[in-house]
């Protein structure tokens, strides 16, 4: 029996609210359309056809939503409780008809009323909840935590304004509000009872009770409230749904009379204005100290609400103390990088204060609750806080960080007698001025296991940023290597190789991408070849109109689709792309003959707003892009193309058309990568370093199906070490000095020569991530590039292996190791068969 195929009664006794069948979604749709929307089709608009069918999907979902909670509670199933300050989520719609198995008859359904289901999908807003990577790989853990059935609540924020929204103005990014709530939010139930405070500020007071035991009152100078917006996350082929719960902040009081009475009319209702805006906006810029401030609060805020509901559910089932002292038991809380890691001091705070818990006994379950992904090498994202800032803000937690710090060296010092260099590096507090607390080192303390996310990564986190904690305990760290979801960037983006999967692996190969593996015998096959190269190309074609309708250039289908799109970012080295480009430029000019494939280069990714080299990044590729498209003895053979708005969304068209993945960070500061995995599955070849994920991405696939270049992690340190010295390379390359004088003598500038001046500076006096040391390898491999596809069937012949070898990268695979490795998890079964509609729910 395959997916879905359980018997199911006739479309005629299905029930309108939970059939699967064509007919029974048609009813929902109509009833949708006209009770909860008051519309009739003929008037209804676009985003009325979009709610209809939004809710249709939802009452689906929460049958078994509703049964999964009432499972888990039945089984007192341990929880995985995923704390993170990002949820990428993308668009919900199209995901949870492939979850559910119905998107077949869902468009079928539109086809008979006479609905477009690719418009209706296409009115969807974004939840723009996260930044990039991070948030990315937490909806993708969410997906494959359901589909595994193993029990989990996903805990965040719910940004009113998410990541900004990107326009290109004359080249330069322009951020545009996210306003991604304006027409409703179908997916979320509002849970307005379900609100915890949250406290800033203020002073900590000590009060010794009649038999003697001391009470720590926290006095707070603010106080929120944290109310719940709870999602569905439904798995694939399953009847499990799990939670993601989302905070947002309130005032407790929003509205003073008494100010208002007394003529302060705005006055009246500053409590509400700053308690929202908590939760107004992703990642307010953290330059200036209310930005920091803002930040910081924002981190402590969902935390707290967050363990408080962990607490009360935890207490529910079993009331009291000796509810709490088996808190570890019931749940497993994982810190997705350093913004959650004030968790340690919270729980603390938490079993001390609000529960009289001895420190030994609070100790003991905090160390057993947590566990920590390391997300980074790069020393600025590893959280330092200011300790005035952070004593201003959370002094109760300052204290209980010092007392944490106190038993923790104490501890380093038997260990390590006599390193006094040691204790300081690990100690929690940063010495140097200003002072600091550092949430790496917190998160490292309080958690029973540390991973990082790719085994190059694992193994430069025990030997580099927390190489004297793996020296303490080396058994507490890990690797877990990331993964992506097939179900959204394969079936749900790409239907020409779903198709293909579906016929040679049956409809559940998405669970299981050891099926993969079936299409490596067709790789020298001339006719499943010309299928491959025929579902790559309408791929590009589907791609080339949304470039054309999103940018007005006229892309070449057939010519080799070059795509980098991911955060801009100065590691990440977009620049390095753009140099081989004007390399490119400057050869088809001195020699109009060249033999070079036409190329369509595809750049996509946000800056951050505060950044300026990438967003000056960004400005140098639409510059080049307008030389290049505009110039007809080059057009024909390169056009350039800035895709704005990276998102989700976006990206869903633009990994299946993808030819050539750009994988170029410098070796040794990406910690992972998902989108290397996501072009590779959709059967792209990559051109990389050895960094991050691309090193096992090269494992699997094989050698000869990867372009790699560049100097290894090892040879980048040696470089650095050795004094670096890129002018010497500038000087003694005559093609890179060419490339860069063109920028300079203001060629892509309209003859501004100072225009990228602070870039072209940057990297031929200081370099920092080795661009120029790199520039002739990767030239080397991007002409070998060239030379491969002039060959199809090897090109292809390569392709095919790539998605053939990919099963390791999903989602699916990551979230059982972690299951295994470290949060000692069991799947739990859920049916919907007979469902109980009593009210059982995590609320």
């Amino acid at each position: 029996m395959t997916l879905k195929e359980t018997s199911q009664p006739s479309p005629e006794r299905e029930h309108t609210r939970t059939g699967l069948s064509k007919e029974s979604l048609k009813r929902a749709f109509k009833d949708n359309l006209f009770y909860v929307q008051a519309r009739f089709q003929d008037v209804a608009t676009p985003h009325d056809l979009y709610m209809a069918a939004a809710y249709t999907v939802r009452d689906r979902m929460f049958e078994r939503w509703i049964k999964s909670a009432q499972t888990y509670q039945e089984h007192n199933a341990r929880t995985v409780c995923y704390l993170s300050a990002e949820y990428l989520l993308g668009p919900h719609l199209g995901n949870n008809l492939i979850n559910l198995g119905i998107m077949d008859n869902a468009c079928q359904a539109a086809e008979e009323m006479g609905l477009d289901m690719e418009n209706i999908l296409a009115q969807e807003e974004e939840p723009g909840l996260g930044n990039g990577g991070l948030g990315r790989l937490a909806a993708c853990y969410m997906d494959s935590l359901s589909t595994l059935q193993i029990p989990a609540i996903g805990y965040g924020i719910r940004y009113e304004f998410g990541i900004f929204d990107q326009e290109i103005h004359d080249g330069w990014q322009v951020e545009i509000s996210d306003l991604w709530l304006r027409n409703g939010n179908p997916w979320e139930i509002p849970r307005p009872k379900l609100r915890y405070p949250v406290k800033f500020g203020g002073s900590v007071e000590r009060h010794t009770e009649e038999h003697g035991q001391q009470r720590i009152c926290w006095l707070p100078d603010i106080e929120v409230n944290g109310v719940a917006y709870d999602t569905p996350i439904l798995g694939f082929g399953v009847d499990n749904a799990n939670l993601l719960r989302l905070w947002h902040a309130e005032a407790s009081q929003s509205f003073d009379f008494h100010t208002f009475h007394h003529g302060n009319y705005y006055g009246a209702v500053n409590a509400k204005i700053a308690a929202e805006s908590i939760t107004k906006v992703l990642y307010p810029n953290d330059e200036p100290e209310v930005g920091k401030e803002l930040r910081l609060k924002q981190q402590y805020f969902f935390v707290s609400c967050s363990l408080q509901d962990m607490i009360r559910l935890c207490l529910k089932n079993a009331p009291g103390h000796a509810g709490l002292e088996d808190f570890h038991n019931k749940f497993t809380a994982q810190l997705n990088d350093t913004h959650p890691a004030i968790a340690v001091a919270e729980l603390m705070r938490l079993l001390m204060d609000d529960h009289q818990m001895a420190w030994q006994s609070a100790w003991r379950i905090t160390r057993h609750t947590f566990a920590y992904t390391n997300h980074t090498l790069l020393p600025e994202a590893l959280e330092c806080w200011s300790l005035e800032l952070f004593r201003r803000l959370l002094p109760r937690h300052l204290e209980i960080i010092y007392e944490i710090n106190h038993h923790f060296l104490d501890q380093v010092r038997m260990r390590f007698p006599w390193d006094h260099e040691r204790i300081n590096r690990m100690s929690l507090i940063g010495e140097e001025q200003p002072r600091t607390v550092r949430m790496a080192n917190l998160a490292s303390v309080g958690s029973y296991a540390v991973n990082g996310v790719a085994a190059m990564h694992s193994e430069l986190v025990k030997s580099t940023i927390l190489k004297d904690f793996y020296e303490l305990w080396p058994d507490k760290f890990h690797n877990v290597t990331n993964g992506i979801t097939p179900r959204r960037f394969v079936q749900l983006s790409n239907p020409g190789l779903n198709a293909i999967l579906h016929e040679l692996a049956g409809p559940e190969w998405a669970k299981d991408l050891d099926n993969l593996r079936r299409l490596e015998p067709l790789a020298d096959d001339a006719g499943f070849q010309d299928r491959w190269r025929g579902m790559k190309l309408a791929a590009k074609e589907c791609l080339a109109k949304r470039i054309m309708t999103a940018t007005g250039v006229k892309v070449n289908p057939r010519s080799l689709f070059d795509i980098q799109v991911k955060r801009i970012h100065e590691y990440k080295r977009q620049h390095l792309n753009v140099l081989h480009i004007i390399s490119l430029y400057n050869r088809i000019k001195q020699n109009p003959n060249l033999e070079l494939h036409p190329r369509t280069f595809v750049f996509g990714g946000k800056a951050a707003p505060g950044y300026a080299m990438a967003k000056l990044i960004i400005k140098l590729i639409n510059s080049v892009a307008e030389i290049i498209n505009n110039d007809p003895q080059i057009n024909e053979h390169l056009r350039v193309v800035f895709y704005p708005d990276f998102n989700v969304k976006n990206a869903e068209p633009i990994y299946p058309a993808a030819d050539l993945s750009e994988q170029i960070s410098t070796a040794g500061k990406e910690a992972s990568g998902t989108g290397n995995m996501k072009f590779s599955m959709n059967g792209a070849l990559t051109i990389g370093t050895l960094d991050g994920a691309n090193v096992e991405i090269r494992e699997e696939v094989g050698h000869e199906n990867f372009f790699c270049f560049g100097l290894t992690e090892e040879q980048v340190a040696e470089t650095s070490r050795n004094g670096y010295r890129p002018w010497d390379l500038y000087q003694d390359n005559p093609q890179l000095h060419e490339t860069i004088a063109l920028i300079n003598a203001g060629v892509f500038s309209h003859g501004d020569r100072e225009l990228f001046r602070p870039l072209t500076d940057n990297l031929i006096n200081h370099d920092p991530f080795l661009v120029l040391a790199d520039y002739q390898s990767y030239v080397d491999r991007q002409n070998e590039v060239n030379q491969t596809f002039l060959d199809p069937s090897r090109w292809n012949r390569m392709s095919i292996l790539n998605v053939a070898r990919m099963g390791k990268f999903s989602s699916d695979r990551s979230i059982r190791e972690y299951c295994e490795k470290i949060w000692k998890v069991k799947p739990v079964k859920v049916e919907v068969t007979n469902l109980n509609h009593d009210k059982v729910s995590f609320s």
